[in-house]
């Protein structure tokens, strides 16, 4: 079932006419399956190799980031997009009270009673969307950190605290493999970025290299841009390699899934590479034709 947000959105968003105030759990969790299934992302959300026991709890917290994104991303104005925003920070909370009434929520909240997963990484989730909405322009690579720290970090964190295995040690690798994947997604999308106004290259890196925001605007990989994206897909796969740390430490039950996500970001950093970084012309993806090489690596624990 391909995921339809708008038309989601007008019978379980704020302004829906009648709204449910229950659903069946077995029901809340087809949903939130169908929302993981039904759209595009560079990585797997599940892969066949994860634990059965593990699959509905990855749907249900995927469908709560989808829709927090796409709450972020995919209405008409900042002001709007805040306002969502700010009520589904509220059915957050009942999610959290035990007074659930949305059927992402609902799944959402049988999982979090489950594994007793913590609320910091949902609410922070939340605000990196809220941060959007305000914020376009990254001053520094800490600045830019910051964003990761809420918007891709807390993904990784939960799959931890799921298999048990949230150590301080293994939390630091996990951001640093969800840093990693947000970065090079970011070079990845550049050029649609720059179309929503949002540039997430540092400004203290772009003037280091000399690049300015109207050659970005042009939509030309300059020699100097060349560059400066060679630097930030360098230091994108520094972190990105610490995955090959951190799937020895896991559970043998997530290996493959963590040696297939850090693969999968690695792979995107390669083809980044073999268009010489001109990704403002052309945005380089995971094809079907990756797949066997991938697997092939993760079951072999090899990361080049």
């Amino acid at each position: 079932m391909e995921y339809d947000f708008r038309q989601i959105l007008t019978t379980w968003g704020p302004d829906a006419t009648v709204q449910p105030s229950t659903m069946p759990l077995a029901d809340a969790q087809k949903f939130t399956k169908s929302i993981a299934l039904g759209h595009y992302e560079n990585f797997p959300v599940v892969s066949f190799f994860l634990p059965r026991h593990l699959r509905q709890p990855f749907y249900d917290i995927y469908a709560f980031c989808r829709w927090s994104d796409d709450l972020g991303d995919e209405l008409p104005s900042t002001e709007e997009s805040l306002r969502y925003l700010k009520w589904w920070r509220g059915e957050l909370e009942r999610c959290l009270n035990g007074t659930v009434r949305h059927p992402i929520t609902i799944a959402l909240a049988e999982t979090i009673q489950q594994f007793s997963l913590p609320a910091e990484p949902f609410y922070d989730l939340i605000s990196a969307f809220e941060r959007d909405q305000i914020q376009n322009r990254y001053e520094t690579y800490t600045d830019l950190l910051s964003y990761c720290q809420l918007s891709a970090n807390p993904v990784g964190r939960l799959l931890l605290y799921l298999t048990e295995s949230a150590t301080p040690a293994n939390l630091q690798l996990s951001d640093n493999v969800c840093t990693g994947l947000q970065l090079i997604n970011f070079w990845q999308d550049l050029s649609r970025d720059l179309e929503i106004d949002r540039i997430y290259l540092p400004l203290e890196d772009q003037h280091h290299y000399g690049v300015t925001e109207v050659d970005l605007q042009k939509k030309v990989s300059t020699k100097k841009f060349q560059q400066l994206l060679a630097f930030e897909v360098n230091r994108a796969e520094q972190l990105l390699m610490s995955g090959k740390v951190l799937s020895r430490k896991v559970p043998r039950s997530i290996r493959l899934d963590i040696r297939l996500f850090t693969l999968g970001g690695l792979t995107i950093c390669k083809k980044i590479r073999q268009i010489d970084y001109r990704v403002l012309e052309n945005r380089p993806k995971l094809s079907n034709w990756d797949a066997p090489a991938l697997l092939a690596k993760a079951f072999a624990g090899k990361f080049k």
